[in-house]
Order: C-alpha cells, then sequence, then structure tokens
C-alpha cells in the first residue's frame, strides 16, 4: 500500500538482497522511523518467495499480477493475497520501470510451466538486463 504510506524496498530478484527504499514517492536510504538500513539485506527464504509467487499465477489466470507475501517465523513465507491490479509504484524503489520486463516475457512464445524454469527467467532477467534491449 505504497500510496497509503508504506515504504517499499527495491530487491534484487536473482540474489534477494534490498538496495533502495522509496516512501512518498521519494527515494530513502534510511526507515524513517527506526533508522535502519534499507539496502543490503538478505530477503530469508527468497527462492521460496519467487517459487511461491510463480505459482501464484496458477490461481490467477492472469498475465499479470502483484502477490504480496508475509513471513511467518515457523512456516516461512506464505502468499498473503494476489492483486489483479497491483500498484506500479514499486517501479520507483526497484529502480526500472515494469514495462520492459512486461514486453519482454510477453514475446516469449513458450513460457516455461515448471515454477524451476520461471523462477530462474526471473533471476536471468534481473542479472542480465541487457535481454530488455
Amino acid at each position: 500500500n505504497l500510496h497509503q504510506g508504506a515504504i517499499g524496498v527495491g530487491i534484487d530478484l536473482s540474489t534477494g538482497r534490498t538496495f533502495s527504499g522509496v516512501w512518498h514517492e521519494r527515494h530513502i536510504d534510511q526507515h524513517p522511523d527506526t533508522g535502519g538500513m534499507l539496502s543490503g539485506r538478505i530477503i530469508p527464504y527468497w527462492d521460496e518467495i519467487l517459487a511461491l509467487t510463480a505459482r501464484c499465477y496458477e490461481f490467477a489466470g492472469l498475465g499479470f499480477i502483484g502477490v504480496d507475501i508475509v513471513l511467518d517465523e515457523e512456516q516461512g513465507p506464505m502468499m498473503l493475497e494476489i492483486n489483479a491490479r497491483p500498484g506500479l509504484t514499486i517501479q520507483l524503489a526497484n529502480k526500472i520501470g515494469a514495462l520492459p520486463r512486461l514486453r519482454y516475457v510477453e514475446g516469449i512464445s513458450n513460457l516455461p510451466q515448471a515454477i524451476g524454469d520461471r523462477v530462474q527467467l526471473a533471476k536471468n532477467l534481473a542479472r542480465y538486463p541487457n535481454y530488455l534491449g
């Protein structure tokens, strides 16, 4: 809910490492309340989170979704909700627009069916942005 004042944090899809923050559509480096750095953190269970979000595609049946994930201390990552029309302000935190990635994926004639292959596709797009032209 970035439009309501939440803090968004950009995450490198290939590594799960945070690299930037956004709050009220402004770039920030530190949490405004705690002063903690927003970049350089490793998201636990990163590969599991990517696999979980890739599986959500089958539930929704839409070409583009946003998936909210929570981390439970005992159960690990869990899907909170699937958004059919996710907010796009997160592009500010990620420092890259969604359109080049969406167009690239749209141009793939046979998207991978296996979850692991979908996760690898996402990681490759993050590692090699020149894929995006």
